[in-house]
């Protein structure tokens, strides 16, 4: 049987680099493995591979019966609906350990790291796996991305590491330039509606029996959102359905903070969290950058 990796449900450049890269260390140890996704791809993950020459891993959301190999998430609400009927044997990540359990042993590897890519480059170094010059050059671009190119708190010099030893794999001289170059398409919203702007890296989180969500876009230039903050409450509140809040980080990669936009059922839970005044549902929270680091352990301790 073969087992499916993917990433969490609104897949961002992390997952779908990680699926990719992961499934390659897996076939190539003898595990027979498929990239997959649960969702679309964003622009920025549709640049990179077009760039280097990928097709995209193919689409599932059901994986009931299923073996399964998860990247980027240990979260049941990032999961696909029918996650505990399949078999769970193994976890790439970077962020806290979720609340999936399983009744089989798995393989764990999970870091305190900036990108998932930089664990499963450890993967390769562990197993002695040669990393082919095309999937050094994606996974580079993840932990750029994933990193802000090194910007974020979450960074690590394992990070930092793993991208020179990818880089010269791939023959990457100016591995910032091409940082750069992603976020600059990241901050390209032409055409999109408010709803895919927040969706384009949005994870659903469980604070103590609450659905709080949180979408997240980083930009090169704050002011591209100046004409669009009233559609994006607007989407925010329509969003909310049963959630306790919704939000999104517009953040400014340049000016290194970020814009929070909220719709809540209590504000001050909110502005307890960040200890902060909100203004119109609306923040400037100085120096945040990351969600997983800054911004979701503040809201778990405030949703108690």
């Amino acid at each position: 049987m073969a087992t499916y990796v993917f990433g969490h449900t609104t897949p961002d450049l992390d997952s779908i680099v990680g699926a990719i890269s992961l499934s390659y260390l897996r076939n190539q140890l003898g595990l027979q493995s498929i990239a997959s996704r649960q969702g679309v791809l964003n622009l920025e993950s549709q640049f990179v591979l077009e760039k280097f020459g990928f097709d995209a891993p193919i689409l599932k959301t059901s994986y009931a019966g299923e073996e399964v190999y998860l990247v980027d998430f240990s979260d049941k609400a990032q999961a696909p609906v029918d996650i505990m009927e399949a078999t769970i044997v193994g976890i790439a990540d970077h962020h806290k350990l979720g609340d999936l359990t399983t009744s089989t042993p798995l393989e764990m590897w999970v870091r305190p790291i900036g990108c998932s890519n930089t664990v499963i480059k450890q993967m390769f170094d562990y197993y002695g796996v040669a990393i082919p010059q095309n999937i050094a050059s994606i996974m580079v671009c993840a932990i750029l991305s994933d990193t802000v190119i090194f910007k974020s708190p979450t960074c690590t010099k394992e990070d930092t590491k793993a991208v020179k030893e990818l880089a010269k794999i791939a023959g990457i001289e100016e591995y910032k330039a091409l940082g750069m170059e992603l976020f600059n398409v990241k901050s390209n919203l032409t055409g999109a509606t408010p709803r895919e702007l927040i969706l384009r890296d949005f994870k659903d989180f469980d604070m103590s029996g609450n659905t709080i969500g949180i979408g997240q876009l980083e930009v090169v230039d704050l002011t591209l959102f100046d004409t669009l903050k009233e559609e994006l409450h607007a989407t925010l509140s329509q969003m909310q359905e049963d959630r306790e809040a919704i939000m999104v980080l517009l953040t400014d990669i340049i000016l290194e903070g970020s814009q929070l936009l909220v719709c809540a059922n209590d504000n001050t839970k909110i502005e307890k969290a960040f200890h902060t005044t909100l203004h119109n549902n609306e923040a400037w929270l100085k120096g945040v950058m990351s969600r997983k680091k800054q911004i979701v352990p503040f809201l778990e301790e405030a949703y108690k």
